[in-house]
């Protein structure tokens, strides 16, 4: 875990995140006037499930879905579609 001063890390910042995010570090110690001061980790992401189609098959669209679209945006006051 390195450490490094306030202007190490204002200078490197790009190049210090770009570590972290690709796991060649797992953190970074900056120090302000040579005292530990804030740590630098690349932050968890947890993996998003597969979103597309989650609802297959536990409905049924009927057929006339459509049949009051006009009065729907009348009542939104857009007119008929």
């Amino acid at each position: 875990m390195p450490t490094l001063n306030m202007l190490e890390a204002k200078t490197h910042l790009s190049r210090l995140v770009e570590a972290v995010e690709s796991g060649a570090e797992t953190e970074f110690i900056i120090a302000r006037n040579g005292k530990p001061a804030a740590r630098l980790v690349a932050l968890e992401t947890k993996p998003v499930g597969k979103r597309i189609g989650v609802a297959k098959g536990k409905f049924v669209v009927p057929d006339d879905i459509d049949a009051d679209n006009d009065l729907i945006a009348e009542m939104f006051g857009v007119g008929p579609a």
